[in-house]
């Protein structure tokens, strides 16, 4: 059975490491090595890379190659709403509904 393996930035090693996936971490610029070595690879069939990365000619070397397998596209996370103020919170908590405060 062939391997997918995971192409992404640093800021994504740990989640995938604790879950013991086969991954590639690079920056922007070292994806077209990683991304020739991971489909120089036998083993590999499919090949995850985080969207973010690109911005690289990752997609023409694999058509270049000839590479039979497969590429698919990561989306990136979402960055993270702005934390609600503490003091609405506690507010909309004891009120039972939003309540916009002008000061």
């Amino acid at each position: 059975m062939k391997k997918i393996v995971f192409v992404t930035p640093p800021d994504a090693q740990y989640g995938f490491n604790l879950a013991g996936i086969d991954q590639v971490v690079t920056e922007r610029d070292g994806v077209p090595r990683a991304f020739l070595d991971v489909i120089g690879d036998p083993e590999v069939g499919m090949v995850a890379i985080d969207e973010r990365l690109l911005g690289t000619a990752a997609q023409q070397q694999a058509e270049q190659t000839k590479w039979p397998g497969i590429i698919a596209v990561l989306p990136a996370p979402e960055k993270a709403a702005p934390a609600e103020d503490y003091a609405m919170q506690v507010i909309r908590r004891a009120v039972g509904y939003q309540v916009r405060l002008n000061l």
